[in-house]
């Protein structure tokens, strides 16, 4: 895959990574905060919800394919897991540096921009390695393997080529999703 699909492709990843990931952190801190929990459980809730809705997102749109729950879900761990375990580390991670960030309260100004910071600073780390995942065949390289719903050589039986070298200007989509047949091969000539 060139460069510049690989970085479109890995954009893409990122910007669905961090919808999950935000949507996830939010709740978890919003929950943990009106609570009162220590920032070790508040944490640990966001990055519970984090992965839930990151992997959701990711799980719907393969079952309104038709694809079964048990596959849909292990694309969704393949093509989720490393982006949003550094969205997550990174995220928390600033969290926790910003002084009183997490003790300043849901009413604060202070809670919302660190929270908002930490997540763009997550974004900015995780997509270099989205595109490093993409460009070697892996992360969300599995699940936009097919855009427009047109069908690879990979597909009908053929070799590895990419989908990108046919359609150079497609833009992913993150609805668009490759056969069971074709994820099944793929994964075993990546294993």
């Amino acid at each position: 895959m060139d460069t510049s699909s690989a970085r479109r492709l890995g954009l893409a990843a990122t910007l669905h990574c961090l919808t999950g990931c935000a949507i996830g952190e939010v709740l978890g801190m919003v929950i943990g905060t009106a609570a009162g929990w220590t920032d070790l459980a508040t944490v640990v809730l966001s990055v519970a919800l984090a992965f839930f809705f990151g992997y959701l997102l990711t799980i719907s749109p393969l079952l309104r394919q038709g694809l079964g729950l048990r596959n849909a879900a292990r694309i969704a761990l393949a093509a989720d897991t490393v982006s949003i375990a550094v969205m997550e580390v990174v995220d928390n991670g600033v969290m926790l540096a910003v002084p009183g960030a997490m003790g300043a309260g849901l009413a604060n100004g202070v809670f919302w921009a660190s929270l908002a910071f930490s997540l763009a600073v997550a974004f900015a780390v995780t997509w270099p390695v989205n595109v490093w995942l993409v460009r070697r065949g892996r992360g969300h390289a599995v699940v936009h393997g097919h855009h427009g719903g047109h069908r690879t050589p990979a597909d009908a039986g053929g070799g590895h080529e990419h989908h990108a070298a046919q359609v150079p200007d497609a833009a992913p989509s993150p609805d668009v999703v490759p056969s069971p047949d074709a994820v099944a091969r793929r994964a075993g000539s990546h294993a």
